[in-house]
């Protein structure tokens, strides 16, 4: 069978999920087409029809994207039968379903996909949790490396590789889109196949690896095996990877061999400052220990790149301020992405926090164009704070500003007060960091894609 796979965003990166389905599709004897329309047009098909097109659907903004592209697909291949898979799949099925597509996969897809191009009448589980064996992504057919984000540390900027070594995560964050599909499990995808994946990336010029787990030490065993084995192959090779800031501090004996094996900065969804927020959010961890990650990070010589949501339903005024000033006194404000100072908390279909009588209480009814439940602040001076910081940051960051030129511009438009740092001219340590921002969980302006 004739397949089109389709991707239309994924942080920059090249989508693993293209090239993972792809290689059990090829292997199984199917003509497989991939189509990343971040970086390419839809290719042209000239009477070679596509049978199943499968649509990969990791986050929000994927899913949003998809759905115009969906609409002309389909008119113009009335006979193919449509998927949509991946994390945000199962999350809007009612919307995907209304479009018409015909299978919804959650959870682990690759075998779903398959099972649909041998049987296009089969009925494969709509999430499924299966342990796969997989197969070493086939990436052929995918725009090249030097097309996405990149590493970029001071002037410097490096081809950057991604790959996942696990999906899914153990733990039950409220706001994470991650939960409703796997509830508290996670699977692996097997060390020699991460490895080979890694080891064509780095054929093609990567010199620099992203490991795009939900946390990185969900199975720190595996983990740390896997980046020993990376750094024994590829000495010179950098990664950088997510973990939790609860892990952090219950494998803070594994930091430092992070940093030996190669990682130059480690994510973590700190979300807020404030611990009332954090046990909304159920996020398994206080104001203190994140602070207390962050020292054993800087001692261990890795850089924590935090990211946050700053405007939530809790939010005031008061409380922004204080976020600001707090990334100051931590040392942290050009550390931080400047998108993560306008987030909005994202409320999908599904999400944990429609159980939180506060969090029903300030949304509207679903948006089932927008795919989110809308809410509003008791403040609508926050609303349009975060709204203004937002057009402020997308514009900044298109014209080049540097990351504490753009910080100051949102502590003045919060009224934060006078600004607390000396202009010494002595330069700044830059922060390593991707091209492209990384961040989930975010209601984004309407019209406005800022990345």
């Amino acid at each position: 069978m004739r397949v089109l796979l389709v991707s239309t965003y994924d942080l920059g990166r090249q989508p693993f999920g293209l090239a993972s389905p792809a290689a059990w599709l090829r292997a199984d004897g199917h003509e497989v087409t991939l189509a990343d329309l971040a970086r390419s047009p839809l290719p042209a098909l000239f009477g070679n029809e596509p049978g199943l097109v499968g649509f990969f659907l990791p986050m929000h903004t994927a899913t949003r994207l998809a759905l115009p592209v969906l609409e002309r697909l389909r008119a113009a291949l009335p006979k193919a039968h449509f998927c949509a898979y991946g994390l945000y799949a199962p999350l809007n099925e009612e919307a995907l379903r209304a479009a018409g597509v015909g299978t919804i996969l959650g959870g682990e897809f690759e075998e779903g996909l398959r099972e649909l191009a041998r049987h296009p009448d089969a009925a494969p589980p709509r999430v499924s949790l299966a342990r796969q064996q997989f197969l070493v992504p086939d990436r052929a057919g995918l725009p090249p490396l030097r097309e996405y984000a990149q590493l970029a540390a001071g002037e410097e900027r490096k081809l950057a590789a991604h790959t996942e070594a696990s999906r899914g995560c153990k733990h039950l964050c409220r706001h994470c889109p991650v939960v409703p599909v796997y509830g508290g499990a996670f699977r692996i995808v097997q060390r020699e196949v991460v490895l080979e994946d890694i080891r064509r990336q780095v054929a093609e010029g990567a010199e620099h690896v992203t490991f795009g787990d939900p946390d990185f030490f969900n199975g720190p065993g595996h983990a740390m095996a896997l980046v020993e084995a990376l750094h024994q192959e590829w000495p010179a090779l950098t990664y950088d990877v997510t973990v939790k800031i609860s892990h952090l501090l219950d494998h803070r004996e594994l930091l430092p061999k992070l940093k030996e094996t190669g990682c130059l900065f480690v994510t973590s969804a700190v979300e807020s400052l404030d611990d009332e927020v954090l046990e909304r959010l159920a996020k398994g961890h206080t104001r203190a220990d994140f602070e207390e990650a962050l020292g054993l990070m800087r001692e261990a010589g890795l850089r924590l790149s935090p990211t946050f949501i700053p405007f939530t339903p809790w939010t005031t005024r008061e409380s922004y301020r204080e976020f600001l000033r707090s990334l100051v006194d931590l040392n942290l404000a050009d550390q931080v992405a400047p998108i993560q100072l306008a987030i909005r908390l994202l409320i999908t279909q599904g999400s944990l926090l429609l159980d939180l009588p506060e969090v029903r209480a300030r949304a509207a009814e679903f948006d089932a164009e927008a795919l989110f439940y809308p809410w509003r602040n008791e403040d609508p001076w926050l609303d349009e704070l975060s709204r203004e910081a937002q057009r402020l940051v997308a514009r900044e960051e298109r014209s080049g500003a540097p990351r504490l030129e753009i910080f100051r511009r949102i502590w003045d438009l919060a009224g934060a007060g006078d600004w607390p740092l000396r202009e010494d001219g002595a330069p700044r340590d830059a922060a390593p960091h991707l091209t492209e921002a990384w961040y989930c969980c975010a209601e984004p302006e309407e019209g406005l894609r800022i990345l």
